[in-house]
């Protein structure tokens, strides 16, 4: 199975950015999806929080198709089932268990579960997962965190979430199991509710300057 973090192989420095999204109106889906690949991110997670998301995720999957959407915040094999029925194309998860893991391998399409120790990291290699979510990125030890994981754990990559900042984002970046990293400062919620969708595209601009993947 592709991994998510080879699902944008023409735009991968950008790629290493995930914008994560939060959509209170479907109808602001699409231009929101439009700003942000015209400024260079074209991953984008939409978390299944609001009623909206759903729908959101179904029309960037059909009108903005240099768009790469999945749907995070996804807990239950229910939502999984109708993430991928949306359109999402990857689908992450704030943590997992056996069944949740289960309905995500056999949706077909990449997946991140969500970790932040080193047991569960452990746990799901020997399930043969290598890519994960690091979730709550921050609060569960950050940078030094993940850099004290890489030498023993060296199989796992990750894509840390949760208080990432464009100021603090290069250094996970800078990491060798990091593969991306996911934020919303690309998205202020005054440009958001003002429907500023420039500043949205200048804003993610700046997110996917910063760099170039690091060989696995």
């Amino acid at each position: 199975m592709t991994s998510v973090f080879d699902l944008a192989p023409e735009a991968r420095a950008a790629a290493r950015v995930v914008p994560v999204v939060v959509v209170e109106d479907a109808a602001d889906a699409v231009p929101l999806a439009r700003a942000l690949v015209a400024g260079g991110l074209p991953l984008i997670e939409v978390t299944l929080r609001t009623p909206a998301a759903l729908d959101a995720v179904r029309a960037i999957a059909a009108e903005v198709p240099e768009a790469v959407v999945g749907a995070g915040t996804v807990v239950s094999p229910a939502g999984v089932a109708d993430a991928v029925r949306a359109g999402a194309r990857f689908l992450v998860s704030p943590g997992w268990t056996r069944r949740l893991l289960g309905a995500m391998r056999d949706s077909g399409v990449p997946f991140l579960p969500g970790v932040s120790t080193a047991s569960e990291v452990v746990t799901l290699l020997e399930q043969g997962v290598e890519d994960m979510k690091f979730f709550p990125a921050e609060a569960a030890g950050g940078v030094p965190y993940l850099k004290s994981l890489a030498g023993p754990l060296p199989r796992a990559r990750f894509c840390p979430t949760g208080g990432i900042s464009l100021a603090s984002a290069p250094a996970y970046l800078a990491l060798p199991n990091v593969g991306c990293v996911g934020g919303t400062w690309m998205l202020p919620p005054e440009a958001l509710a003002a429907r500023d969708w420039s500043r949205v595209e200048s804003l993610a601009r700046g997110a996917a300057a910063l760099g170039a993947p690091v060989s696995r």
